[in-house]
């Protein structure tokens, strides 16, 4: 019996003929659900940790400056939290930065927030980047790393 050309003749009318049927040709879905959950895996296992995704972001961050001094917003202090998981649904991480400005008047603060949302675009296996403005605590040089006070003139 060819596969791709079963006749009437060919369907099983017994118990029998069905269980040799079967044990002849496996059930399609049988076969994709198992193939769809191996490639499931896969790409599962290629993605990075929630850990990993946390330091790539924060790579990302360190290329950020703020437009008004000669810093990167994660080294100037603006960056107080980064929180990602995974998505159940799409499998790709998720992530909420939770940072402030130097000045609740900050001229530049969608620009700032924009290309934070933007890192999305540039690091595979993220989905979404939320990103949460606080001023509370409130931003103060003591928030600098020693590379960035350096940068700034303050060591």
């Amino acid at each position: 019996m060819d596969i791709n050309n079963i006749q009437e003749s060919d369907i099983p009318t017994t118990a029998e003929e069905l269980a040799a049927y079967e044990a002849k040709f496996p059930k399609v879905q049988k076969t994709i659900d198992d193939k769809m959950a191996e490639e499931r895996q896969k790409f599962i296992d290629k993605q990075p940790s929630d850990k990993e995704m946390e330091e790539k972001i924060v790579e990302h961050l360190r290329q950020i400056y703020d437009p008004e001094l000669p810093v990167n917003i994660y080294d100037l202090g603006l960056v107080y939290n980064i929180e990602c998981w995974t998505n159940e649904v799409s499998m790709l991480k998720m992530c909420k930065i939770t940072m402030t400005l130097t000045s609740a008047t900050c001229s530049f603060s969608q620009v700032i927030v924009d290309l934070v949302k933007s890192i999305v675009s540039r690091q595979s296996g993220l989905e979404n980047i939320d990103v949460d403005i606080v001023f509370d605590p409130p931003w103060g040089q003591d928030k600098m790393t020693d590379d960035a006070k350096l940068a700034m003139g303050l060591l």
